[in-house]
């Protein structure tokens, strides 16, 4: 079974969401297979959803304890609450708060279970340690494929 992972950023323009949800149908048509997920809002949400739309299984990473404590909006927690629920493994890191750190580990996680990282990522340094180009740049150097979704040209 292929396991596919998700780094992205959090807010994107309507243009790369659109953009991830064709090429997520392309890759995720064929089940089965797993997708892994830390479900932060945005990039690993709208996946997560993809995975259960197509029939796969969803594996859950969790950065740290009282991870929901991240989310922003009401939306962010409901949609970590509903496929957190949804899903068939949930792996909970040791870290006692969301950090930068713990987000890294989290993102090397995804990475290590995966066999293909799709990146919502627009090609740009990571704005805090943690960020999609960290995770990218860890599975270059653990010889993943990575699959990046982002518009040519478009501006985050």
């Amino acid at each position: 079974m292929i396991a596919y992972g998700i780094s992205g950023h959090q807010k994107a323009p309507d243009e790369a969401w659109s953009l991830l949800s064709v090429r997520l149908g392309e890759l995720l048509r064929s089940p089965p297979f797993v997708g892994i997920s830390s479900l932060a809002a945005g990039a690993d949400q709208r996946f997560a959803q993809a995975v259960l739309d197509y029939g796969g299984e969803l594996h859950v990473v969790l950065p740290s304890f009282n991870y929901a404590s991240s989310m922003e909006t009401e939306q962010d927690r409901s949609g970590y609450q509903k496929f957190l629920a949804a899903a068939t493994k949930v792996e909970q890191l040791n870290y006692p708060q969301p950090s930068e750190d713990a987000y890294l580990a989290a993102g090397r996680r995804v990475v290590d279970l995966s066999d293909v990282l799709i990146a919502v990522w627009d090609g740009l340094p990571a704005r805090g340690k943690g960020g999609t180009a960290d995770v990218v740049a860890y599975a270059h150097r653990a010889g993943r494929r990575v699959e990046v979704v982002w518009p040519a040209g478009l501006k985050r």
